[in-house]
Parts: C-alpha cells; structure tokens; sequence
C-alpha cells in the first residue's frame, strides 16, 4: 500500500486531453439551437424521445446529449417525460408491428407545432431490421416526418444540427 502511495505521489494523472474542437462547435451548436427555439417558440425546445424497437444505438447517442459533456439543460434544451408537454417528437428504431399505435397516440398526444425526426437509419427505412417479420421499415409510414437523420448511429452534433436546421427551416 505504502508502495502505491508513493507512486500517486509522483505520477501525474493519466487522463485524456479534452476534445476542444468538439466542446467548441457543440457549445455553439446548443446555444444557436436554443436561440432559435425562443425565437420560433417562445421558449426553451422540449424534446419526447420514442423507441419503437431499436437496437438501444441511437439512445445512447440521444442520452450524450444530456450528459457532462454536452449538457443541453444549460441551454433550456430538454427532454421532458410526456408527448403532452412536447415540442419535438424524436423517434428510434424501425416500425415494428407492437409499437404502431403507440407511436400514433404519442404523436396525436403531442400539441402543435410539433416536429417529427426520425433518428438513425432504421427509423428512417427500417436499417438492419428492414425486410424482418415484426418490422414495417421507417416510421414515416404511421406518422408524417419533419427530419430523417441518417446514421448507425448519428453523432450527437448530427441530432443538434438536426435539431437547428429543423427549427430554422420552419421558422421561416
């Protein structure tokens, strides 16, 4: 123990340099996007994510976007728990037979002006899962899609660039 004390004592710490780049343009990027939501909404983005089968990629993209690093409650951005209290419905995974109407009565439960985006290919046209038993392909056949965002998985600068060209597109 006393060994290892020792060593602590004189070593640096082994820790990656942070990306600052990437902190930069997603620093940018978030607070472009909530200037954007308060000019076209009057308010802060509320975002309802939705699973209708996926593989748990994408999600775990969308959850980045909450953590230390990009931080999007800093912003006003938020993810709320209800489609109710709503302003993006942003969908993951291919349209699978069980979840249809789920996702119906979501996207009928969320007020307008809504926004549909469909995260990651397979809810775009179904991805890996396209052609399976329980998979109807992309979302776009249940409910009307403002964005497709293509990736397996898309970054999560490609959600906030989604996000803004969305919002500035329709605030026009």
């Amino acid at each position: 123990m006393r060994k290892l004390l020792f060593e602590g004592l004189f070593q640096s710490p082994l820790t990656e340099p942070p990306p600052a780049a990437e902190a930069v343009a997603a620093f940018d990027l978030a607070g472009r996007l909530d200037r954007a939501a308060r000019r076209r909404l009057g308010r802060s983005l509320a975002i309802r994510h939705v699973d209708v089968g996926s593989c748990n990629g994408c999600e775990l993209e969308l959850h980045a976007l909450g953590n230390a690093f990009y931080d999007l409650e800093r912003f006003g951005l938020r993810f709320v728990a209800s489609p109710r209290h709503a302003d993006v419905l942003m969908v993951t995974g291919p349209m699978c037979k069980n979840m249809g109407e789920a996702l119906e009565r979501t996207w009928r439960a969320t007020p307008d002006p809504k926004w549909v985006i469909a995260v990651g290919d397979c809810a775009v046209d179904g991805g890996v899962f396209a052609g399976g038993y329980a998979c109807h392909g992309g979302i776009a056949a249940l409910v009307p899609v403002d964005l497709q965002l293509r990736g397996c998985p898309p970054q999560p600068l490609d959600l906030l660039a989604g996000l803004l060209n969305l919002i500035e597109e329709n605030a026009r």
